[in-house]
Formats: C-alpha cells, structure tokens, sequence
C-alpha cells in the first residue's frame, strides 16, 4: 500500500549486487508511476526514466529544455512507487562540474539507484538525431570525477554516456569509455551504435557494465536480449516504447470517437477496472480503512 517497501539505499545495493552478476538487467522506461508498477508486476529487473519522455510529457521536445526540479520531481514520484531499482536519465549535469555535483545529491535524494551523464554540449540533443555535439575530453571527464565525488551513497551507480561514436567513430568512443571509466564511471552507456559489433567492441575495452539502448526509430537496431547477451551486454533500456504505445492507442481511440461517436468498438482494448484496481493495491487501501475504501470489483 502507499510506497515500494523497499528503501532507496537497500535498492541501490541490490542494483549493484545483481549487476555484479553480469547478466542483463531489462528496465523498459516508465512515464509514470503507475507504469513503473506495471513494469514490477511484468517481472523486469529495473525501471528506466527517460529524459525523452520527462521532456514530451510537458509537451517539450527533448533538447534541454527540462530542469533540475522537474526530473527530480518526476523521477521520486515514479521511484517511490516500485521496489525496483531506477535509473534516471540526468542529461548533461544540468550545467557546470558544481551544478554536477547538486544534480547527483538531489537525484539521490529523490531515490534513484542510478543516473547517468552525457558528453553532449548544451542545449544537447536526442542521442539518435544528427547534428550532435560532444564537449571536450576534459570536460567530460570533469562531469564524471564531480559526480562520483559527489554521491553520498557510495552503492549509487554512476554511469557515463558518451555520444562521441556518430561524431568521431567507433575508435574515439572506445577511447573515451576507458577514460569515463577511470575518471570514476561505474558503467558506461555508449550511444548510437551501428550494429552488435561495435557494442562488442565497447564491451571489449572496459571492465564495468555496458547499457545498449533499444529505442524505436534510432540509430540502432533492435536487438534481441539474447543477441545482446551474447556481446556482453549487462543493461538494457526501452526508454520511449511504453509512450509510445500508450500515445499510439490514444490516437486511434480518439480517431474512433470522432468516427464512431462513442468508443464501444475499442472498450476490449482498454485496461480493465479491475485490472486497475489490481495493480493499485486497492484491496489493501480497504482493509487499512474500510470506512472510507468500500467498493466491490466488478467483472
């Protein structure tokens, strides 16, 4: 009832503890909280929130334009709701090696039980467009050094990203993983890659975990988790495919309604109450105050 069970600091050491493992670690991406608990339910191993998704959900494209408070805001919310671990895109830092620093200790504070930073230049863009921008080795290095010695948790996951493979090659991002990774990286997100080989070779040259990126539409195909198993591959995120779908089927109901007049036709599409209802727990908020939650679940 209420919130995940599990505290943040207990998440983030059994996130570091399973990634140990090395087996792969599936976190489709949440646009809410209701959908980090359906995630739960689903069986995966951890929830992703997306930049992308925070952005479009304001009705913005992703380009930068979100804030410090608005992630942190949105991501607590959905972190609260799962016994999972959550891994948080944190852009660029939201600024300077010191604004790094507050970004970290917020997210942290917001339950998160890991975030990752990128070496695009501001105002970034979405890893899988042309046109991207990579700052300089130093300062990239800079934003991973103040956000590892900013943590407080010493189990919170500190991942690197680095979009340098579409603007300087493979061999550059090989280059820069190694260096994320002794500026302090714990894992290392290499974006945009053109086909398994070259997640392989990014694999080949660090010995931290790997994310692989599967969105829709990019630079990447869709590998199965077994092809990405297969390379070594440790975390896997779906960061827009739930948005996607979920805005995909309210387009076409809303093209029904004007159509048809009502939404009769589409009623078998829709998640159920009591399916609903399910997934909030509602017969524990019952028990807890049956003077006030009385309702019987209808079929």
């Amino acid at each position: 009832m209420l919130y995940a069970t599990t505290t943040p600091a207990q998440k983030r050491a059994d996130f570091r503890a399973s990634l140990a493992t090395g087996k792969l670690h599936r976190l489709p991406g949440a646009f809410n909280p209701l959908s980090a608990k359906m995630i739960q339910a689903k069986g995966f191993e951890g929830v992703y929130v997306s930049g992308a998704v925070l952005s479009a959900d304001l009705g913005l494209p992703d380009i930068g334009l979100t804030t410090l408070t608005e992630v942190a805001g949105r991501t607590q919310q959905i972190a609260r709701m799962t016994d999972l671990p959550v891994l948080v895109d944190a852009d660029t830092g939201f600024g300077e090696p010191m604004n790094v620093a507050r970004s970290i200790q917020t997210l942290e504070d917001a339950g998160v039980a890991g975030l990752h930073i990128e070496d695009q230049v501001n105002p970034k863009r979405c890893g899988h467009l042309d046109g991207k921008q990579v700052v300089e080795l130093d300062v990239a290095l800079k934003r991973i050094r103040a956000a590892a010695d900013a943590r407080r948790d010493p189990n919170l996951l500190i991942m690197a990203r680095t979009d340098v493979r579409a603007v300087e090659g493979l061999a550059a991002a090989q280059d820069r993983a190694r260096a994320l990774v002794d500026a302090g990286a714990d894992a290392i997100f290499p974006e945009a890659m053109a086909d398994l080989s070259e997640f392989e070779a990014i694999r080949a040259v660090v010995d931290v975990p790997v994310l692989a990126n599967m969105t829709e539409f990019g630079k990447s195909e869709l590998f199965t988790t077994s092809q990405l198993e297969s390379v070594g591959i440790n975390i896997v995120i779906y960061p827009v495919s739930l948005l996607r779908l979920a805005m995909g089927a309210a387009d076409r109901a809303l093209d029904v309604l004007n159509a048809e007049g009502s939404l009769n036709s589409v009623v078998g599409e829709m998640q159920h109450r009591a399916d609903l209802y399910e997934l909030l727990d509602y017969e524990a908020y019952n028990a807890f105050d049956s003077s006030v939650y009385t309702f019987q679940i209808n079929r």
